[in-house]
C-alpha cells in the first residue's frame, strides 16, 4: 500500500540560492506545488562554491583553462566586492525572499559527500529544475544533482524538469552522464532536447515536463507582498547580452508611450536599457505584471509573460550563446507561440510582431495541458513511493 502524502518528506535539490528572479522563482513553484500534496518539503541547502563564489584557479598556464579560469576570478570578485561592501538592496531583498518563502536547511553544504547527512530521513528526492545538467565551465558535470551520492537506497530519487541548457551534451560529458543518470528511479526534463540528450548518452527514456513556474497556478501570495506600484511601462529583463534587447525596448518604449523599466542585474556588463531598478522576485513579478509590454531575453521571463497573460517579444540570444535559445523556443513551440521568438539580429521585425495580437484563450488551454503534463509526472511519482 502507498504512504499517504501527508508522511512523505521530500527534498529538492536546485539553484535556490541564487540571486537569479526565475531561480529561486522555480523553487519556490516546484515546493510549493509539493506541499499542496500534503508533502512535507525542504530545499537541501547544497551550495557548491563555483556555482556563484568561483572554484579554485587550475593549471594556471594551461591555455584550455583560461576561460574557466577567468569565470572562477570573476566570481571570486564579485564575492569579494560583496563581503567587503555588504549586500545591495537587492541581494537584501533576494535574502528576505529566502526566509519567508523557500523552506531551506539550516546547513549549507558545498560538497557532495556531505549531502548524506543532509537527506537522512527523506523519502524522495527531486533534482530540479533550472540548469542543474548544464555542465559548468569551471567543474563539468556535478554528480550532486543527479542525486548521485551516498544515501539510503529506499529513497526514491528523480528529476523534474532538469535541463541542460542547450540542445547538446559535449561528447566529452557522455560516459560520465550515462553513469549519473542511470542512479535516477524516474527522469524528466524541460526541454524536447534533453529528452534526447538522455536517450543518446544513456539508452534510457525520460518525460518532457513543464517548468516548475508553469506547474504552480497561483502566485497572488507573492504578489500581495509587493509594494511595486508602477504600470504602463515596457518590463525589459536582460540576461547574458543586451543585443537585440535594446532595440526592440525602445520600439516598444515608443509604441506604448511609456518608460523602460530593467531590473537590475549584477552581472550585467552592458551599457543600461532605460532605468534600472533594484527589486526582490515579488516586485520582480508585480512589475512585469503591471507592464504594457515585455521584451526579455530570459526564459522565466518569458514563462511569466504568457502565465500573466501579458504582450511580449523573447529575443533570441545571438552568436556563440544561441545554443541557449532552445529552452525559450521549446516552450513557445508547445505553446504555438513561436511567432514571438525574434533573433537577436532581426530586431527590424519588431514591428510586425508588436501588431500580431496573441490569442490568449488557445494558449491559456495548452499551458492547462501541459501543466496536467507535469501533474500526471508527479502524482506517479508519489505513488511509487511505499512506507
Amino acid at each position: 500500500m502507498n504512504a499517504p502524502a501527508s508522511t512523505i518528506r521530500a527534498g529538492i535539490l536546485t539553484y535556490h540560492f541564487s540571486e537569479n528572479f526565475g531561480a529561486v522563482l522555480q523553487a519556490y513553484a516546484l515546493q510549493r506545488w509539493l506541499q499542496q500534496q500534503g508533502l512535507q518539503v525542504s530545499l537541501i541547502n547544497y551550495h557548491p562554491a563555483y556555482v556563484e563564489d568561483g572554484s579554485e584557479v587550475r593549471q594556471l598556464f594551461n591555455p584550455r583553462q583560461l576561460k574557466a579560469n577567468l569565470k572562477a576570478l570573476y566570481l571570486k570578485a564579485l564575492a569579494l566586492k560583496t563581503r567587503v561592501l555588504g549586500p545591495n538592496a537587492q541581494s537584501r531583498q533576494f535574502q528576505a525572499f529566502k526566509t519567508r518563502f523557500l523552506n531551506i536547511q539550516a546547513s549549507r553544504y558545498v560538497h557532495a559527500d556531505q549531502l548524506n547527512q543532509a537527506v537522512a530521513g527523506q523519502q524522495l528526492l527531486v533534482a530540479g529544475s533550472d540548469q542543474i545538467w548544464n555542465p559548468s565551465g569551471q567543474t563539468g558535470l556535478d554528480p550532486a544533482y543527479f542525486l548521485a551520492f551516498d544515501c539510503d537506497k529506499a529513497i526514491r530519487r528523480i528529476s523534474y524538469a532538469a535541463s541542460f541548457g542547450k540542445e547538446y551534451l559535449e561528447p566529452q560529458y557522455h560516459a560520465e552522464a550515462e553513469g549519473l543518470l542511470k542512479q535516477l528511479s524516474a527522469i524528466s526534463v524541460r526541454e524536447e532536447s534533453g529528452v534526447s540528450i538522455v536517450q543518446q548518452v544513456s539508452g534510457l527514456a525520460a518525460q518532457c515536463v513543464p517548468d516548475p513556474t508553469l506547474l504552480h497556478r497561483d502566485y497572488s501570495a507573492l504578489l500581495a507582498t509587493s509594494t511595486q506600484t508602477r504600470t504602463g511601462h515596457v518590463f525589459c529583463y536582460a540576461l547574458r547580452t543586451g543585443v537585440g534587447v535594446r532595440e526592440v525596448a525602445q520600439a516598444l518604449s515608443r509604441q506604448v508611450a511609456g518608460p523602460i523599466v530593467s531590473p537590475y542585474n549584477a552581472h550585467r556588463r552592458w551599457r543600461q536599457i532605460g532605468e534600472t531598478v533594484q527589486m526582490g522576485p515579488q516586485d520582480w513579478l508585480k512589475l512585469l505584471k503591471e507592464s504594457a509590454y515585455v521584451v526579455t531575453n530570459s526564459f522565466h521571463a518569458t514563462v511569466f509573460a504568457i502565465i500573466f497573460e501579458k504582450p511580449f517579444i523573447a529575443v533570441g540570444l545571438p552568436g556563440n550563446k544561441a545554443s541557449l535559445n532552445a529552452r525559450v523556443r521549446n516552450l513557445l513551440e508547445k505553446l504555438e507561440l513561436s511567432q514571438r521568438f525574434l533573433p537577436a539580429d532581426n530586431a527590424d521585425q519588431v514591428q510586425a510582431l508588436i501588431a500580431a495580437p496573441i490569442d490568449w484563450v488557445a494558449v491559456r488551454a495548452r499551458r492547462q495541458a501541459l501543466q496536467q503534463v507535469g501533474e500526471r509526472y508527479l502524482l506517479e511519482q508519489l505513488a511509487a513511493i511505499r512506507p
